[in-house]
């Protein structure tokens, strides 16, 4: 019997590790999970409000110790660092390294034109839409004040203003979940819109099994 594939998850936000940590025990118990978190990169990214190449080389740092430790796969799941995680993607190439939300993204597309893409960090919605294909419209849609709640514990307040925040995205052909961090919020979206919503974890794990020829 073959040993699983080691999986590193790259985290930037505490929230983000238990959201992908339920996918994998649901979709892919066999793999072997890692995890690194540095909080500091979402908040020092709030206060610098743009990606440079000091956040690059922490980001290739991180990715350099993920495969140092025999990684077969990296997965970052914070979304607003793309560019910081192509690089990584460029120096361990063929490794698979996704960005959190790509395989969503390849998803929703498949499902419409007109995209909601719900977030509660600020910088995700400015990195975010480029990362859509040209021909898809993207409506962001910030949930204020959401992310400080769940700072603060109170998940509650958390969940009911990412429903409420939605309501303005029901004219979207889906809901696009940006972050790790809300994907269970997914059923609320859904009650709150009437339409279907699509999160980050699910369709990360979904495609790195495919990538790593654990899913026929």
């Amino acid at each position: 019997m073959t040993t699983p594939p080691r999986i590193a998850l790259i985290h930037a936000l505490k929230h983000s590790i238990a959201p992908i940590e339920a996918a994998f025990a649901q979709a892919w118990p066999e793999a072997r999970l890692m995890n690194l978190l540095d909080d500091s990169l979402s908040a020092d990214l709030a206060h610098d409000g743009q990606l440079n190449n000091a956040m690059t080389d922490r980001f290739l740092a991180l990715g350099d110790y993920a495969a140092a430790t025999g990684a077969d796969g990296i997965l970052f799941t914070c979304s607003a660092f793309g560019p910081c995680i192509e690089a990584v993607a460029r120096a361990h190439a063929p490794m698979p390294v996704l960005k959190p939300n790509e395989a969503m993204i390849e998803r929703a597309v498949t499902m419409g034109q007109r995209i909601g893409l719900l977030s509660t960090f600020p910088p995700t919605l400015a990195s975010m839409p480029p990362e859509f294909p040209a021909a898809i419209e993207v409506v962001p849609k910030l949930a204020e004040g959401a992310l400080a709640a769940l700072d603060r514990g109170d998940r509650a307040t958390h969940d009911r203003l990412i429903a409420e925040a939605s309501r303005s995205l029901r004219d979207c052909d889906v809901i696009a979940l940006a972050q790790f961090s809300i994907a269970a919020t997914a059923p609320l979206v859904a009650a709150a819109t009437g339409r279907p919503v699509v999160t980050t974890p699910d369709s990360a794990v979904e495609k790195l099994m495919r990538l790593l020829k654990a899913k026929p």
